[in-house]
């Protein structure tokens, strides 16, 4: 006797924000796919029934990204190009009530922590035994591990422990755990995200711990490169300094956003930390990680934000000389305490002060980067593109950061292996290179 077989729904699952939406996205693949659905991340002219969007709610730009995301598919759905649209994410956690009403053809909101109820919709269970085991859709050779959900700290400007909820750490072990998976997998470097690294552990074992966990992670066997994003500089442990310096994987590079440097400006955005201080810390970094890569980000346009406090903050990016700047223009954030405040910074000054922060930032980045030539590196293969191979050097993270470039006649290369360069030109953003005649084994 022949049995009907039931074609499961096939699945597009589409990505927007930060890196760890990112991890958030592969762990929902790794459910879907462990329960036999077909899936597929970001699939061009996908012929999927169902699109899952994974939405940012973090400042206006990612809002509004990601509402036209869903506009577009809630359209296709009306064209009966899919059958069923579902959203998860930061977005959809802090705004469902008012999305609801205004995108009816969305047939279900779940926010950042609801994977259960979204896996429900196809009419599986979350499977716990795949705690820690995930799909990555990074290239093979890198990934990113979430070592805590949430924050506690209490930023003025910010809407992330809103959408997120409380600093959660997870177990050492539990990492150890999924680094081991990773690496079973091809991956060689993993980058620790959280919305705060330093807070690492609080909760858990009642005292910070991210430089223990940094030592067992370095016992994981395949990983080579480890790499720390988001640290918080208020009462920065030094003890992840030290560690950095005396475990050969973990990567010279640190980003530690510090958004202001005015301490009226500091002040006004609840960061605990003064400009005096944070020089102190910034000195202190390098004395103890001489080769320190230090990268951060700055917050232009706060309320209140005068040209004076603006200058304040130029100087500082002067003379501290960061290898990495990123810089974000202020949104005005409804429950956050900066939504009490007028948003008197006009959007033009906000955009001029952005740019006058790159500005500065370009002609440190050059000097940097000049003076690495003829030094050899270092460098992990991330692609091929245009006749070139484009990696990076310890002090590099993907999508941010510089690239070291590579002629294709130097060789044929693997993605993903690790060769030695030797950097004969820089620009602002990147430096080009040949083949050293030494390579590792």
């Amino acid at each position: 006797m022949k049995v009907k077989t039931i074609e499961k729904e096939r699945v597009n699952l589409i990505t927007l924000g930060c890196s760890k939406n990112w991890v958030d996205s592969e762990n929902i693949i790794t459910q879907l796919q462990a329960n036999d659905i077909p899936v597929a991340h970001e699939a061009d002219g996908s012929e999927a029934e169902v699109v899952i969007v994974n939405t940012c709610g973090f400042i206006d730009l990612a809002k509004e990204e990601s509402i036209n995301t869903i506009l577009e598919y809630a359209a296709a759905k009306s064209r009966n190009e899919i059958r069923k649209l579902y959203v998860t994410g930061c977005l959809s956690q802090r705004y469902r009530d008012d999305l609801q009403k205004e995108i009816p053809e969305v047939d279900a909101w779940f926010g950042t922590m609801e994977l259960p109820g979204l896996l429900a919709k196809f009419k599986v269970d979350y499977r716990h035994e795949l705690l820690g085991e995930r799909k990555i859709t990074t290239p093979l050779h890198y990934a990113y591990l979430k070592i805590s959900e949430g924050c506690n700290r209490t930023c003025s400007f910010c809407a992330i422990p809103l959408m997120r909820g409380q600093h959660v750490s997870r177990s050492i072990e539990d990492l150890v755990g999924e680094a081991r998976s990773l690496a079973r997998q091809g991956v060689k470097e993993i980058m620790l995200i959280a919305q705060e690294l330093t807070y690492y552990g609080l909760d858990l074992y009642k005292e910070r711990r991210l430089a223990d966990l940094l030592e067992a992670l370095s016992g994981v066997d395949g990983i080579e490169w480890i790499r720390l994003h988001y640290a918080y500089p208020s009462k920065f442990p030094v003890n992840i300094l030290e560690a950095m310096a005396k475990l050969p994987k973990v990567c010279t590079y640190l980003d530690m956003p510090l958004q202001h440097a005015d301490d009226r400006v500091l002040e006004r955005m609840r960061r605990q930390i003064t400009r005096a201080e944070t020089e102190e810390l910034i000195t202190t970094a390098r004395r103890i990680v001489p080769d320190l890569t230090l990268r951060t980000t700055f917050l232009v346009g706060y309320p209140g934000e005068t040209e004076e406090e603006f200058e304040v903050l130029c100087d500082f990016v002067r003379r501290m000389e960061f290898d990495r700047v990123g810089v974000f223009q202020y949104s005005h954030e409804e429950d956050t305490r900066a939504y009490l405040m007028e948003d008197d910074v006009p959007a033009e000054i906000k955009e001029q002060r952005a740019n006058r922060i790159m500005e500065i930032q370009r002609e440190i980045s050059l000097n940097k980067n000049l003076s690495r030539v003829n030094r050899v590196e270092q460098v992990l293969i991330d692609r091929f593109e245009s006749g070139c191979y484009f990696g990076r050097s310890k002090g590099d993270s993907p999508e941010v950061d510089n690239e070291v470039i590579i002629d294709a006649s130097e060789g044929y290369l693997r993605i993903g292996d690790f060769v030695q360069v030797l950097i004969t030109e820089a620009t602002e953003y990147d430096v080009y290179g040949v083949l050293s005649d030494v390579q590792d084994d």
